[in-house]
């Protein structure tokens, strides 16, 4: 573990390396060949990924290649480029420009947050010093290695720090990075926010949750293709990530779900599981899975209009309540029937600071209604059940463009020419 003095040092060769940094124009073409490397079908780096996760983080090795797979399939170096260019391109009259460090306090289980988070900074000139949470520490000297593999010369510009979450003199030091990125839980942001200075950039990324919207008839000819959508998001990393859907919001007259909905749920949840097992369970998740399971038990003795459904991995409770309540997670999800948008609006507001992605599946009438009901509440991704877990690279994540927090814009008011250090949005490729 590090202690402060060796994080103040970290972060002072970290500074010694962003001139070279800066001034480098190939640094997204090689970031671009990582992300190539790991989309690239039959990809022995992403299996190595994939085996080294399976192993640390008690996910089955199945899942974890499905969900590599699927995210990292449109993670390319084009797609990097294109990030670049729409977001930051050089104008006449604005610059943008890393900082000289940036320090990134990672969190979760899921690795495409973490290699985004250590990615994107570099990609805009910025060193990056990072700490890995406790539940992944894989990830991060992961991608060191392959920086390393790929261009040594730019291996220096990626540490890997540890310290214990109650080493207050190691997180002071760690917070005197330029930029600080924090990922977390709302308590972890806020007690970090509390310790930035207003000078200093904060980039926050606090807890999110998903759900599904599914305004379609039951008896729909879709409904098996939308329900093995759904299935998969919920399946892909157990439901572990802000991606991952808690609830789905359903069709239903007197706010009960239409039984053919729950015939195709359930059969979707069965047919997953043999393909995408579920993980290790720990203690304290099987204990909360368990309270939830017999409140609903307890609660459908009284409500025969609620429905519980269990597999060995997988839960589904259907009710009538639209209550948001507690979701213990590891493929616990709860099916609600909605009359219309308006009713569906009114239970998504509790959610609203903290909604995410929604999986959304139009009717048969016009969608417009259900989609101006759900920007209300203020999701920032709105996609196809089945894709949740494959945000594209420049998604929005929390209503905010990825590199945008990451980097200073400088607005010159003049006919100035050349001579200014900036982002280079295009590698070499192609010139």
């Amino acid at each position: 573990m590090a202690e402060a003095a060796e994080v103040r040092a970290a972060l002072l060769r970290l500074r010694h390396a962003h001139p070279g940094l800066r001034e480098r124009r190939d640094v997204v073409d090689v970031l671009g060949s990582l992300l190539d490397a790991l989309a690239a079908p039959e990809s022995t780096s992403r299996d190595a990924l994939a085996g080294a996760l399976a192993g640390e983080t008690g996910f089955e090795l199945r899942t974890v290649q499905a969900g590599l797979e699927l995210a990292l399939e449109e993670w390319t170096g084009d797609a990097l480029r294109a990030l670049l260019r729409d977001e930051l391109g050089r104008t006449p009259t604005r610059r943008a420009a890393g900082f000289p460090t940036t320090a990134v306090l990672l969190a979760g289980a899921i690795p495409m947050p973490s290699l985004l988070s250590l990615l994107l900074p570099l990609a805009v000139g910025s060193p990056v010093l990072a700490r890995p949470g406790r539940h992944d520490r894989v990830t991060a000297p992961f991608l060191a290695g392959e920086l390393a593999r790929l261009d040594p010369a730019l291996a220096p510009c990626l540490e890997i720090t540890g310290f214990p979450t109650h080493d207050e003199d190691a997180l002071a030091a760690f917070l005197e990075a330029d930029c600080v990125v924090v990922t977390g839980s709302d308590e972890t942001v806020g007690r970090i926010e509390a310790r930035i200075p207003p000078s200093r950039r904060l980039v926050r990324y606090g807890h999110r949750v998903s759900v599904a919207v599914i305004p379609i008839a039951a008896g729909d000819p879709r409904w098996p293709a939308v329900a093995d959508g759904l299935a998969l998001d919920v399946a892909l990393w157990d439901q572990l990530g802000c991606l991952s859907p808690v609830a789905v919001y359903v069709v239903g007259r007197g706010g009960l779900v239409p039984e053919e909905i729950e015939q195709e749920m359930v059969r979707a949840f069965e047919a997953v599981e043999p393909r995408l097992p579920r993980g290790k369970l720990g203690a304290e998740a099987a204990t909360a899975e368990a309270h939830e399971r017999a409140e609903a038990e307890l609660r459908a003795a009284s409500d025969p209009a609620l429905r519980l459904h269990c597999g060995a991995a997988w839960t589904l409770v259907c009710e009538r309540d639209l209550r948001f309540r507690n979701a213990p997670l590891h493929r616990f999800v709860r099916v609600h029937a909605v009359a219309d948008a308006a009713e569906l609006q009114t239970a998504l507001a509790p959610l609203s600071r903290h909604l995410a992605g929604v999986a959304f599946e139009p009717g048969e009438s016009s969608p417009e209604p259900w989609l101006s009901a759900l920007q209300r509440v203020g999701p920032s991704r709105i996609c196809r059940p089945g894709r949740l877990q494959a945000p594209p690279l420049a998604w929005s994540h929390d209503g905010q463009g990825p590199l945008r927090p990451l980097v200073r814009f400088t607005d010159m008011e003049g006919d100035w020419k050349g001579g200014v250090g900036a982002v280079e949005p295009r590698g070499n490729r192609g010139r």
